[in-house]
């Protein structure tokens, strides 16, 4: 299974540590294509080096190449929103993940969209959960 993770840079870094916790979980379901989200290197101001076409056309192929995509989005982000919108519209299983402690709300546009699963955690065992749950509702589709 390739699993495409999408998580705020430019918007913030603040679960830049949630993040790397989470691709490290979902490794053990197939290939987590942009594990550089969780990388503790990589700031807000990340793609100074790379030109913003260039780190488009890099995600847009792994979406494409994606069996689902995973988001946690207790950080707001447009990126993260744009690349949830990209996948819906290419078909894939999306699973959004927020944490209610955070001290925001989830955009309606995620929560009322019957498109995707969105789970609610507040440690890394529910997290851990509601991808468990996630994977197995994908591969029991896929058997038939």
């Amino acid at each position: 299974m390739k699993i495409y993770f999408a998580g705020s840079i430019r918007g913030g870094r603040a679960d830049q540590g949630v993040y790397q916790k989470l691709i490290e979980y979902l490794r053990k379901f197939g290939e987590v294509l942009t594990e550089h989200v969780g990388d503790a290197a990589i700031t807000e101001n990340e793609g100074e080096n790379a030109a913003d076409e260039e780190i488009y056309e890099k995600d847009m192929a792994w979406l494409r190449m994606s069996d689902a995509l995973v988001a946690e989005v207790s950080t707001p982000s447009l990126g993260v929103g744009y690349e949830i919108g990209m996948a819906e519209s290419f078909g894939k299983k999306i699973l959004c993940l927020f944490n209610p402690d955070c001290g925001r709300k989830i955009s309606a546009m995620l929560s009322g969209n019957p498109a995707l699963k969105v789970g609610f955690y507040r440690n890394m065992p529910e997290a851990q959960g509601l991808i468990d749950h996630f994977i197995k509702d994908i591969k029991e589709h896929a058997k038939g």
